[in-house]
């Protein structure tokens, strides 16, 4: 059953990948004393509760809905820790990462899991970063039974964007295409497809796009669905940027930069493009997001041999979307 739990948290991660960045992605479920489930989250953004925190405070809402949390993650933790009432005694979590042990924006899930009074804690791999380790250590020196490895390697291929960005670049290769398998026309995937996209440009150090891309569709290329920031753009075109139509909304946005070459300083990179770009630029990428729509038209599909694994496949709406890496 451990694995089932397990499962549980990492689904819940993966639906916030990329959106956590620079943090990594991490889910966490909380089973009460007689082992019933009291809540399924994950991480959700950087500066935000970690997975720990916002499973705990979830599960406290629920037995006590009448009282009312504070938002801030500190405060929450806090709160918490001072009004639990021993509700969490003897409860089990399972968590897809170590829990850290210290404070940062955030504070510290091991001391929390400590506080309460947790029984066992379950992790999936174990954090090897030199500021956040230690979090097992803690728990165990403080009574706390933990167990490590629960799918394992499951857990890692959730935290493969993070360990990249971390060490260098993290490419990402954003593709939207009809059922039929054509990623041609100006709005290809639902609202709930672009929306998530918006998100993760939204958080992106850089965005990517070819010069076919602009002269054709004549895009903003903005986060608008999510209100979020608009990324900095580089156009990788044999064409000079004054060559293009000023015109173009993407040109009009405020504060961005636009570049034509790759900035070293750029950690997190997607790049958004149809069959062309992906044919030169598919052997750099890292992983791949495909957002496939449930309309079949009679548009020219993508042709281009390219063998992927489905690492994470969910649905958005009536889309379906897959983060998949290369085999």
């Amino acid at each position: 059953m451990k694995e089932f739990y397990m499962q549980l948290a990492l689904n819940e991660a993966w639906k916030y990948q990329f959106l956590t960045y620079p943090n990594p992605a991490v889910g966490c479920v909380i089973l009460d004393k007689n082992e019933k489930i009291l809540a399924i989250k994950a991480h959700e953004k950087a500066g935000l509760a970690h997975a720990e925190l916002n499973a705990i405070s979830y599960a406290f809402k629920k037995l006590k809905p009448e009282i009312s949390l504070p938002k801030e993650a500190n405060a929450l933790h806090d709160f918490i820790c001072k009004n639990h009432q021993n509700m969490f005694k003897g409860a089990i979590a399972f968590v897809t990462l170590e829990p850290c042990s210290h404070q940062g924006k955030t504070p510290p899930c091991a001391k929390l899991f400590s506080e309460l009074g947790f029984k066992k804690i379950f992790i999936s791999v174990k954090d090897e970063n030199d500021i956040a380790k230690g979090g097992g250590d803690f728990l165990r020196k403080h009574g706390i039974e933990v167990e490590f490895g629960i799918l394992e390697k499951e857990g890692k291929d959730l935290l493969k964007p993070f360990l990249k960005w971390q060490k260098g670049q993290f490419k990402l290769f954003k593709l939207a295409i009809s059922m039929s398998g054509s990623p041609l026309g100006k709005i290809v995937s639902n609202e709930l497809s672009r929306t998530y996209a918006h998100k993760i440009r939204s958080v992106i150090d850089l965005l990517v796009v070819g010069g076919e891309t602009i002269r054709i569709d004549k895009p903003t290329l903005d986060a608008r669905l999510c209100q979020g920031k608009a990324p900095d753009l580089c156009i990788l075109s044999r064409n000079k940027l004054e060559s293009f139509d000023q015109n173009i909304p993407l040109f009009k946005i405020p504060n961005r930069n636009i570049y034509t070459e790759i900035p070293e300083k750029a950690k997190f990179i997607m790049y958004e493009g149809g069959e062309n770009f992906l044919k030169n630029f598919k052997n750099e990428m890292d992983l791949f997001l495909i957002f496939q729509s449930s309309i079949l038209n009679n548009k020219k599909n993508v042709t281009i041999p390219l063998n992927l694994k489905p690492l994470y496949k969910n649905f958005l709406g009536s889309d379906t979307y897959g983060i998949y890496e290369s085999e």
